[in-house]
């Protein structure tokens, strides 16, 4: 069993190589239809299997191609660990989508929409407080 240490620096290791076949190696066109970033690499304590979580940026159907392409890249790219990698074993992939960042976004949108439905509430209710009225510190 590897070390938490090592776990990290292999998880690491992967998510680099794989964000680098990503941009230039892998050739198939489903996976150039969506904007594709790896956010994270989940690997096993024992090296043997990884979960690589990819964020795609495009609509539904970009998401879905991307997804089909990066399911049968993923010999390739175990190949591809395994020549760049230096590893007893190379792990078993998986590809899993991230939304997280979306979802993120959205929360982000519906806070800021908040924020602009209140401005105008406490402008006509006078409640909200005028850089006038603070009051001034006391010399000391």
């Amino acid at each position: 069993m590897a070390t938490d240490r090592r776990v990290a620096r292999v998880a690491e290791l992967i998510k680099r190589e794989v964000s680098q076949m990503l941009f230039s190696d892998i050739k198939d066109d489903r996976v150039g239809s969506g904007m594709v970033s790896v956010t994270d690499v989940d690997l096993a304590g024992d090296l043997q299997h990884a979960k690589i979580y990819v964020s795609i940026y495009g609509n539904d159907e970009a998401r879905a191609e991307t997804m089909a392409g990066l399911k049968s890249a993923t010999s390739f790219v175990r190949g591809e660990i395994g020549r760049r990698v230096r590893l007893r074993r190379t792990p078993d992939i998986t590809f899993l989508e991230d939304r997280s960042i979306e979802r993120g976004t959205q929360v982000l949108s519906l806070i800021n929409r908040l924020s602009e439905e209140r401005k105008p509430d406490e402008e006509l209710d006078g409640s909200a407080p005028s850089a006038d009225s603070s009051p001034d510190p006391e010399p000391a």
